[in-house]
């Protein structure tokens, strides 16, 4: 029993009576029941040297020296003082365990890789080795601080590093024989070219003083292109613009004339909202005021019939005594009687008239939502074939859309056909054949070709207006220069495609 304390890297693993498992503090008193052990967290270093073969089959001697050692972490720790501490203490134990992995792991590694990689890419296979190395050094609660790659080695048997390494120094050495002669050829060459700028220096001097006022002269004319050129870019931007400004004009000005078209519809669909409102109320509120002052005229004579039969009745009373009672009562009862009935006939027509009013009242406003949807559809029509001007490109295209859509172009077509119908066109084709190579030189050609147009000429005039060649000319007598034509183009002509 002891109140023990570990040192600054190590830690107590407590066990025993009131501990379930392991319990891994820095200090603690130890009951008589429990026991204590002390693990280190000191990282520690081992060296191998691992004969491994890369994926073209080539062994070689790969010296490390890696450093590892307990994580301080409470799992890891745990993990540690459970499976590497016990009979085994020290640093053996753990330095075995992390060769065997690290060894397993290269070799893997190795195996996948050329050695052309693990040569010049030593950084990325270091890395490779320390993060599969870890993944298996987890479960044991270990980690690895550091991992240090020597200079790869051959194997016994085989020299392949030995003549990487001679390689090298030959090419390091051609080098430095190619740099030699190298500097001797540019040299030479340096002097040489020094001889030749020295005239070429001067022929160049020579040459420039001679194209200097040709040069001038090309600059001027490239200066005054360059400006023609800039006028007419301004110029063909102030027409852009100004075509622009046109465009957006026009695009304004159909934009606020559709506004102006909603307002109109809206402030239409107010006036007759109002208009209808307005005369509803009026019917109303002089329907009411009539029955009532019918109700007021006819209650006040009502009024004025029962004082004067009351009145009367209290007279003949007073002049009968009590003998006139029983006709007193009558009269009285009549009096409420017809009092009674007036009222109700009263009533009666106020509640008629009432009726009316508020017909009068329901149909003005029928009448009024009936306006107001036709406003709105108007209104929402008015957007939709905005939205289609915009779509279609314009006025232009919506007019052209509407035609299609109403069929206009289908009725001016038939407009067009009922306006021709009935009408029976008589058109005559007549061809006198075409002149071959004979006819060129022929000098009576264009003679002969007047005589065959005549017959379906005068055929065609008298068809088309009735009216007969002059008998003089029909019945001509052939002369024998004319029959000798016409001998000798039969044959070659057709009148009226025959």
């Amino acid at each position: 029993m002891g109140y023990h304390i570990s040192d600054a890297n190590s830690y107590l693993v407590v066990t025993g009576g009131g501990i379930p498992d392991i319990r891994i503090v820095k200090k603690a008193w130890i009951w008589p029941w429990q026991k204590q052990s002390t693990i280190s967290i000191s990282p520690f270093d081992f060296e191998i040297t691992l004969q491994a073969m890369t994926i073209e089959k080539l062994q070689f001697s790969l010296p490390a020296v890696f450093t590892i050692g307990p994580e301080d972490g409470p799992e890891a720790l745990r993990k540690y003082a459970k499976i590497l501490t016990g009979q085994n203490t020290g640093s053996k134990h753990p330095t075995s365990t992390g060769r065997s992995i690290i060894e397993g792991e290269t070799r893997v590694i190795v195996s996948g890789m050329t050695m052309e990689e693990i040569f010049k890419e030593r950084q990325i296979f270091k890395n490779h080795v320390i993060e599969n190395v870890q993944t298996e050094l987890n479960q044991f609660g270990l980690k690895i601080y550091n991992a240090n790659v020597k200079e790869l080695q051959d194997t016994a048997g085989s020299e392949y590093f030995k003549f990487l390494s001679r390689k090298a120094h030959e090419g390091a050495s051609n080098q430095a024989k190619i740099d030699v002669a190298d500097a001797c050829m540019k040299g030479e060459i340096g002097e040489a070219e020094k001889r030749g700028r020295t005239k070429q220096e001067i022929s160049k001097i020579d040459a420039e003083t001679a194209v200097l006022e040709t040069k001038r002269k090309s600059e001027k004319a490239t200066a005054d292109a360059e400006l023609t050129t800039t006028q007419t870019k301004l110029n063909m931007g102030i027409n852009l613009a100004n075509i622009q400004a046109t465009r957006e004009a026009e695009a304004r000005d159909a934009e606020l004339q559709r506004n102006v078209e909603v307002k109109r519809a809206e402030m239409e669909l107010e006036k007759l909202r109002a208009t209808d409102l307005v005369h509803a109320t009026i019917q109303r509120e002089s329907a009411h005021q009539e029955a009532e002052a019918k109700l007021f005229a006819e209650t006040k004579s009502a009024d004025g019939l029962l004082y004067k039969q009351q009145q009367d009745a209290e007279a003949r009373l007073y002049a009968d005594t009590k003998g006139a009672d029983g006709v007193l009562i009558k009269q009285k009862q009549d009096a409420e009687a017809a009092y009674y009935r007036i009222a109700k006939d009263a009533e009666a027509k106020l509640y008629a008239e009432t009726k009316a009013a508020e017909a009068v009242t329901k149909k003005a406003d029928a009448s009024f939502y009936r306006a107001k949807r036709d406003a709105e559809a108007m209104i929402e029509k008015a957007k939709a074939y905005s939205h289609m001007a915009e779509v279609l490109g314009g006025p232009q295209g919506l007019l052209q859309y509407v035609m299609l859509e109403r069929g206009t172009h289908e009725a001016l077509a038939n407009a067009n056909a009922k306006a021709i119908n009935g009408l029976e066109p008589k058109i005559t084709v007549w061809n006198t054949g075409s002149e071959g190579s004979s006819g060129l030189n022929d000098g009576m050609g264009a003679i002969r070709n007047i005589m065959q147009n005549l017959p379906p000429l005068f055929s065609t005039i008298n068809d088309q207006t009735g009216i007969a060649p002059p008998g003089w000319l029909a019945q001509m007598s052939q002369n024998p220069s004319q029959s000798q034509l016409e001998k000798s183009g039969k044959g070659k002509t057709k009148v009226n495609g025959v």
